[in-house]
């Protein structure tokens, strides 16, 4: 197959744990690459501290692995230097929004030619199971063993505040939805967000009662639903895109009432 010219399958198996749902993100990114003839002479590969990170060691592109954090700026001046490049951000959810938040917030308002794909997994997960900024308030992990006491930070409600932002919500038991989303986020001409719900088995998993990884799976696709079609915002744990204003980038247009648009089905 030709995607896994975009693997470097002399390094597998992975250091990943049995189940993490990172290498099924990484599998949907290299079919899209392929599909979109992306590969390492137009292509760069941002990734950032935490387990995610190692994706860029593990995929055929030229890849940046950044300090904690720091993503999203190493992203954007790859893009102002070369700006011919597609620049993708493959990061976890700590990386992303904790202590890479406040970069976060000005990329969103920036609104650079980036896709970010974010790994989910509500949990720090390389350090062993600390609370992160998207766990779930009452979670228990090695952090908060009665339980988290803050609400998971709103990251839809973030990119959205930049009115020509595109954001997708997915899981990785979703391949449909998920690679849909991956290729439109790639194509979006501004800054793009796809966050993707994947399970961590090991350092969360089993501390909040599941068994296996496949569990996890299970309770994706018994609790993401498709969002209605015409929904301006996803609701819960729905799945679907938030298009916004698609407009050029940097040419500042005025934005009509009732712009966003959602794709629900992600078929």
């Amino acid at each position: 197959m030709a995607v896994k010219d975009k693997l470097k399958t002399d390094l597998f198996p992975t250091i990943w744990c049995p189940g993490c749902g990172i290498g099924l993100i990484m599998q949907q990114l290299a079919s899209v690459m392929e599909d979109l003839g992306l590969d390492k002479t137009n292509t760069v590969l941002v990734t950032g501290i935490g387990c995610t990170g190692r994706m860029g060691a593990y995929m055929n592109f030229e890849s940046v692995y950044t300090l904690h954090g720091r993503t999203l700026p190493v992203a954007e001046a790859i893009k102002t230097v070369r700006p011919e490049l597609n620049v993708i951000v493959v990061s976890g959810d700590g990386d992303t929004s904790s202590i890479g938040g406040n970069h976060l917030l000005h990329s969103i308002r920036r609104n650079p030619n980036v896709t970010v794909i974010c790994n989910n997994n509500e949990i720090y997960g390389l350090t062993g199971g600390q609370t992160g900024p998207t766990t779930p308030k009452g979670t228990t992990t090695l952090s908060s063993p009665a339980g988290s006491t803050a609400s998971p930070i709103n990251l839809q409600g973030l990119v959205n505040t930049n009115p020509e932002s595109y954001y997708a919500k997915t899981t990785v038991y979703h391949q449909g939805p998920m690679r849909k989303a991956i290729k439109e986020a790639i194509e979006w001409p501004g800054f793009a967000f796809v966050d993707v719900a994947s399970q961590c088995i090991e350092n969360n998993g089993r501390r909040i009662g599941f068994g296996s990884a496949f569990e996890m799976l299970e309770s994706y696709k018994a609790d993401y639903k498709p969002a209605p079609k015409g929904a301006t915002r996803l609701e819960g744990k729905q799945i679907g895109i938030i298009k916004n204003a698609a407009v050029p980038v940097a040419v500042p247009v005025p934005v009509p009432a009732g712009s966003n648009q959602v794709d629900g089905d992600g078929k």
